[in-house]
């Protein structure tokens, strides 16, 4: 019987890092030597095979040139490979799983972004972990031979999440990422608890695309108490910018000042795109709810309902990069495209 095999994609972060014995200072290791690190993954009947971006980038440093080179790596490598395990550094490990889900299409194998809080190397590494769960849930199967999760998703402190519903919560707790607004997809403990009522289903073999066109001229204002119009104009109404997400107060309320409203209408009427996301972790954006929401609806802005702020950030991306015409992107946020809103 042929092994299954998974690539390992490394790309940076604090997972791949490695205390030096003579200064202390954190540094990467070769992660063709992985194995001596983490011989746990020897257990596994798997082929496990590596890939290591070089430079390697920093989480912090993290481009959607980056999220571009990966969807084309899994493109080229997928007939290869039972499932992929990207290993991403926290801080924008959300905003890059949103992205793959957006720009991946077709997709029947796991795709499952993990990290760590502590580096490999140190003893109470919770890298050893999530890296394991990792590959394992990346190689699971059904009784028909399918993929258990053929979704991009992260896995982190026991929890697999949804990558476009995923955000990052704690700087410091293992369990540091969230899925607010949607179930788990799965659950590790003693054995990993698969929720397959939620997993999205396999696309037919041999449908895998990927889109690379991005446009990222999206800005991202918190609206917050002492706003002032000529800020407010400067992001709203600048001539680069093409989409504003408006991270409102509760259930997608912000200021009715005339003033504010005005200057909504005035960005919508040069036909840029407003999405209105909630600042809160948990809950969706309902504009008929208040009178302050209502007014914002009536001014052009459309709604991002329970969507976390990376994930709409990422598709608008992708959708402005698909289409000049802002109506028709106005239209698409509307839809649930990769699971990413509940409608």
């Amino acid at each position: 019987m042929k092994k299954s095999s998974i690539l390992l994609i490394y790309t940076g972060g604090t997972i791949g890092m490695k205390q030096d014995p003579v200064d202390g200072t954190l540094r990467p290791f070769d992660f063709s030597e992985l194995l001596k690190e983490v011989p746990e993954l020897m257990k596994f009947a798997l082929r496990i095979d590596t890939y290591t971006f070089d430079p390697l980038i920093d989480s912090s440093d993290v481009e959607p040139s980056l999220w571009q080179s990966l969807a084309n790596l899994i493109r080229d490598r997928y007939d290869r490979y039972d499932g992929f395990v990207i290993l991403h550094g926290t801080d924008t490990m959300a905003y890059s799983a949103s992205a793959l889900s957006f720009m991946i299409d077709g997709l029947s194998k796991p795709v499952i972004f993990t990290g760590s809080q502590l580096p490999i190397g140190i003893p109470r590494t919770d890298g050893k972990e999530n890296l394991i769960s990792a590959v394992e849930i990346a190689s699971a199967k059904d009784a028909d031979g399918k993929s258990m999760v053929p979704e991009v998703a992260i896995f982190f402190g026991s929890k697999l999440i949804r990558g476009n519903r995923a955000t990052k919560v704690s700087a410091e707790n293992f369990r540091a990422f969230d899925s607010p607004n949607f179930p788990l997809l799965a659950e590790a403990g003693i054995n990993i608890r698969y929720n397959t009522r939620v997993i999205r289903p396999a696309a037919p073999e041999g449908s895998l695309s990927v889109k690379t066109d991005l446009d990222t001229r999206v800005s991202i204002l918190k609206i917050h108490p002492g706003m002032t119009p000529q800020v407010l104009r400067h992001l709203l109404c600048g001539a680069e910018t093409r989409a504003i997400i408006l991270e409102t107060y509760g259930s997608g309320n912000a200021p009715t000042s005339e003033w504010f409203l005005d200057i909504l209408r005035e960005s919508v009427g040069m036909g840029k795109v407003l999405v209105n996301v909630t600042q809160c972790l948990s809950g969706a954006v309902d504009m008929d709810l208040y009178a302050n929401g209502k007014a914002m609806e009536k001014a052009g802005v459309c709604s991002g309902y329970d969507g976390t702020t990376e994930s709409t950030l990422s598709k608008l991306f992708l959708l402005l990069g698909e289409s000049r015409d802002n109506s028709w992107v106005k239209e698409m946020l509307k839809k649930d495209l990769k699971g990413e809103i509940s409608r």
